[in-house]
């Protein structure tokens, strides 16, 4: 079936961004080890069993009186590598074991305290589904034309685009149904509230006149 015009341009329209993304580069200041404990993180979006590799580049040398620590975890706890003292390229790969956001995070700690412009050049790449597979290993493993792995390449990520297209329609429609269900107990409270303050309001009407009888007030 022929996909919508305004949906296939939508599509490629998400390819083309993902192909233009290039690599997050930053400066880490190093913090004394008596300072309060202070990470840069960065944040991605993954679904459940999706493979990502993390590549990170950390500049300077052992021993130049700074640490540079890295943390994955994703907000459901799932932690996925804790390399210590990195420098020069460290990679990570795995496999989400959840739909969560996960983040990686980075320490820098001085060693030494009297050190000018204490602080790391980080550059870091985060690949995530069909950007984290070796192309060059399928291509020559199937033997595939350049061409051939470029459009399976681009297959994979519009399927991984249509899957989450689909995870958001998910929640939307989960989202949609807790709101009705939250607003039919908000209703039902308020006509509860209300019938409640009616009987109560009755009641005392009635307490009142028979007190006032009962005093021959009226």
């Amino acid at each position: 079936m022929a996909l919508p015009r305004g949906l296939l341009q939508y599509i490629c329209s998400l390819v083309l961004l993902i192909a233009s993304v290039n690599a997050l580069k930053f400066d880490l200041v190093a913090r004394g080890p008596n300072d309060k404990k202070t990470e840069r993180c960065i944040r991605n979006f993954v679904a459940k069993d999706t493979l990502v590799v993390v590549t990170a580049i950390v500049g300077g040398s052992k021993g130049d009186g700074m640490i540079v620590n890295m943390h994955i975890v994703d907000n459901v706890g799932n932690e996925y590598g804790k390399p210590k003292d990195i420098v020069g390229e460290q990679r990570t790969v795995f496999t989400s074991h959840a739909d969560a956001a996960f983040d990686v995070c980075f320490e820098n700690i001085m060693t030494h305290t009297r050190m000018n412009n204490p602080s790391r050049h980080v550059e870091l790449d985060i690949d995530i589904g069909a950007d984290a597979k070796d192309w060059s290993a399928i291509q020559a493993t199937e033997k595939l034309k350049p061409v051939e792995t470029d459009l399976r390449r681009i297959e994979e990520t519009i399927s991984e685009i249509v899957r989450e297209m689909e995870y958001l329609r998910l929640r939307e429609v989960k989202l949609r149904d807790t709101n009705e269900s939250t607003n039919n107990r908000v209703k039902w409270f308020g006509i509860g509230t209300t019938l409640l303050l009616v009987a109560l309001w009755g009641w005392q009407i009635m307490y009142l006149r028979a007190y006032f009888r009962s005093k021959h007030l009226i």
